[in-house]
Protein backbone atom coordinates (compact mmCIF):
# COMPACT_ATOMS: atom_id res chain seq x y z
CA UNK A 1 0.00 0.00 0.00
CA UNK A 2 2.79 2.57 1.07
CA UNK A 3 6.82 2.66 0.84
CA UNK A 4 9.15 5.12 2.05
CA UNK A 5 12.14 6.50 0.11
CA UNK A 6 14.71 7.84 2.41
CA UNK A 7 15.91 11.68 0.60
CA UNK A 8 19.48 11.85 2.30
CA UNK A 9 21.01 14.99 0.81
CA UNK A 10 23.45 15.03 3.35
CA UNK A 11 25.80 13.87 1.02
CA UNK A 12 25.06 15.68 -1.77
CA UNK A 13 22.41 15.48 -4.50
CA UNK A 14 20.85 11.49 -4.97
CA UNK A 15 18.99 9.98 -8.15
CA UNK A 16 17.32 11.04 -10.25
CA UNK A 17 14.40 8.78 -9.45
CA UNK A 18 13.78 10.47 -5.57
CA UNK A 19 14.92 14.17 -6.83
CA UNK A 20 11.36 13.85 -9.28
CA UNK A 21 9.44 14.69 -6.27
CA UNK A 22 10.65 17.92 -4.96
CA UNK A 23 7.78 19.69 -6.80
CA UNK A 24 5.41 17.47 -4.60
CA UNK A 25 7.56 18.15 -1.71
CA UNK A 26 6.98 21.68 -1.77
CA UNK A 27 3.81 21.86 -3.32
CA UNK A 28 2.73 19.86 -0.35
CA UNK A 29 4.81 21.77 2.22
CA UNK A 30 3.68 25.12 1.03
CA UNK A 31 -0.35 24.24 1.18
CA UNK A 32 0.15 22.55 4.74
CA UNK A 33 2.76 25.30 6.08
CA UNK A 34 1.07 26.65 8.70
CA UNK A 35 0.61 23.18 10.52
CA UNK A 36 4.03 22.54 10.17
CA UNK A 37 6.29 25.94 11.47
CA UNK A 38 5.53 29.02 13.72
CA UNK A 39 6.50 32.46 13.33
CA UNK A 40 10.09 31.78 14.43
CA UNK A 41 10.60 28.83 11.60
CA UNK A 42 13.29 30.05 9.03
CA UNK A 43 12.19 27.51 6.47
CA UNK A 44 12.56 29.17 2.77
CA UNK A 45 9.67 28.49 1.14
CA UNK A 46 11.73 28.78 -2.18
CA UNK A 47 14.96 26.62 -0.60
CA UNK A 48 13.22 22.78 -0.24
CA UNK A 49 16.68 21.03 -0.99
CA UNK A 50 17.83 22.59 1.72
CA UNK A 51 15.06 21.99 3.73
CA UNK A 52 15.07 18.25 2.90
CA UNK A 53 18.97 18.56 3.80
CA UNK A 54 18.31 19.76 6.74
CA UNK A 55 16.55 17.02 7.98
CA UNK A 56 18.89 14.38 6.25
CA UNK A 57 19.10 11.36 6.53
CA UNK A 58 15.95 11.36 8.36
CA UNK A 59 13.52 12.64 5.39
CA UNK A 60 11.38 9.58 3.51
CA UNK A 61 9.26 10.47 0.91
CA UNK A 62 5.85 8.57 1.20
CA UNK A 63 4.56 6.98 -2.00
CA UNK A 64 1.45 4.60 -3.25
CA UNK A 65 3.01 1.10 -3.54
CA UNK A 66 0.81 0.55 -6.61
CA UNK A 67 1.84 3.44 -8.82
CA UNK A 68 4.42 5.23 -7.08
CA UNK A 69 2.30 8.50 -7.01
CA UNK A 70 3.48 10.91 -4.16
CA UNK A 71 1.43 10.53 -1.03
CA UNK A 72 3.33 12.74 1.36
CA UNK A 73 6.66 13.41 3.23
CA UNK A 74 7.83 12.30 7.01
CA UNK A 75 11.01 13.17 9.15
CA UNK A 76 12.84 12.90 12.29
CA UNK A 77 14.61 15.67 14.32
CA UNK A 78 15.33 16.61 17.62
CA UNK A 79 16.73 13.77 18.69
CA UNK A 80 17.55 12.54 22.21
CA UNK A 81 20.70 9.68 22.55
CA UNK A 82 24.15 9.44 20.80
CA UNK A 83 25.50 7.29 17.84
CA UNK A 84 24.98 4.01 20.18
CA UNK A 85 21.26 4.49 21.33
CA UNK A 86 19.00 6.96 19.52
CA UNK A 87 16.54 6.78 22.75
CA UNK A 88 13.80 9.21 21.43
CA UNK A 89 13.14 11.41 18.28
CA UNK A 90 10.11 14.46 17.43
CA UNK A 91 8.12 13.08 14.08
CA UNK A 92 6.79 15.54 11.59
CA UNK A 93 4.68 14.51 8.62
CA UNK A 94 2.51 15.98 6.09
CA UNK A 95 0.31 13.88 3.74
CA UNK A 96 -1.09 15.02 0.37
CA UNK A 97 -4.97 15.71 0.90
CA UNK A 98 -5.85 12.68 -1.49
CA UNK A 99 -3.83 10.45 1.31
CA UNK A 100 -6.29 11.12 4.15
CA UNK A 101 -8.01 8.48 5.52
CA UNK A 102 -6.76 4.50 5.23
CA UNK A 103 -4.17 5.67 3.47
CA UNK A 104 -2.42 7.65 6.26
CA UNK A 105 -3.18 5.77 9.15
CA UNK A 106 -1.65 2.54 7.57
CA UNK A 107 1.38 4.23 6.61
CA UNK A 108 1.95 5.71 9.92
CA UNK A 109 1.59 2.64 11.30
CA UNK A 110 4.08 1.04 9.12
CA UNK A 111 6.08 3.87 9.53
CA UNK A 112 6.38 4.10 13.42
CA UNK A 113 7.22 0.23 13.54
CA UNK A 114 10.07 1.37 11.01
CA UNK A 115 11.08 3.75 14.00
CA UNK A 116 10.74 1.08 16.80
CA UNK A 117 12.75 -2.01 14.62
CA UNK A 118 15.13 0.00 13.01
CA UNK A 119 16.41 2.54 14.87
CA UNK A 120 15.46 0.94 18.14
CA UNK A 121 13.73 4.15 19.22
CA UNK A 122 12.29 3.99 22.97
CA UNK A 123 10.24 7.01 22.47
CA UNK A 124 8.37 9.09 19.89
CA UNK A 125 6.88 12.33 20.19
CA UNK A 126 5.00 15.10 18.30
CA UNK A 127 4.50 18.66 18.71
CA UNK A 128 0.97 19.78 17.15
CA UNK A 129 -0.95 23.12 17.35
CA UNK A 130 -4.49 22.42 18.91
CA UNK A 131 -6.45 22.88 16.07
CA UNK A 132 -5.40 20.40 14.11
CA UNK A 133 -7.62 17.66 14.44
CA UNK A 134 -6.61 15.72 11.01
CA UNK A 135 -3.28 15.00 12.64
CA UNK A 136 -4.57 14.41 16.80
CA UNK A 137 -6.99 11.99 15.34
CA UNK A 138 -4.13 10.12 12.94
CA UNK A 139 -1.81 10.38 16.38
CA UNK A 140 -4.29 8.63 18.47
CA UNK A 141 -5.31 6.21 16.29
CA UNK A 142 -1.72 4.83 16.44
CA UNK A 143 -1.44 5.03 20.11
CA UNK A 144 -0.32 7.87 20.77
CA UNK A 145 -1.32 9.56 24.28
CA UNK A 146 -1.17 13.81 24.88
CA UNK A 147 1.34 14.31 27.29
CA UNK A 148 1.26 17.83 27.52
CA UNK A 149 -0.10 21.20 26.57
CA UNK A 150 2.56 24.34 26.30
CA UNK A 151 0.65 27.30 27.15
CA UNK A 152 1.78 29.90 24.64
CA UNK A 153 4.67 28.60 23.73
CA UNK A 154 5.41 30.43 20.46
CA UNK A 155 3.96 32.89 17.71
CA UNK A 156 1.76 31.62 15.00
CA UNK A 157 0.38 34.64 12.95
CA UNK A 158 1.51 37.11 15.27
CA UNK A 159 -0.87 35.28 18.04
CA UNK A 160 0.42 33.38 21.22
CA UNK A 161 -0.04 29.84 20.58
CA UNK A 162 -0.36 26.44 22.31
CA UNK A 163 1.76 23.42 21.50
CA UNK A 164 0.14 19.94 22.13
CA UNK A 165 2.70 17.15 22.64
CA UNK A 166 1.93 13.59 22.17
CA UNK A 167 3.87 10.48 22.52
CA UNK A 168 4.20 6.81 21.47
CA UNK A 169 6.24 4.70 23.70
CA UNK A 170 8.22 1.41 22.53
CA UNK A 171 6.61 -1.16 25.13
CA UNK A 172 2.77 0.53 24.80
CA UNK A 173 3.27 0.39 20.94
CA UNK A 174 4.21 -3.65 20.85
CA UNK A 175 1.54 -4.46 23.51
CA UNK A 176 -0.74 -3.06 21.13
CA UNK A 177 0.16 -5.02 18.33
Amino acid sequence: MCKFIQMDLSAGLQSITSLRYIPDVKKCCHKFLSYLQDDFSVVDKSDILGFIQKNSPYFWLILDNLNDEFMGFVYLDNFVGNEKLLFSAELTTCFDRKAWGNFTRYSAKFFLKKCFDEFGLYKIKAQIYPDNFRVKTLLKSCGFKKESVLKNETLRLDKLQDIEVYSLYRDYYYKTR
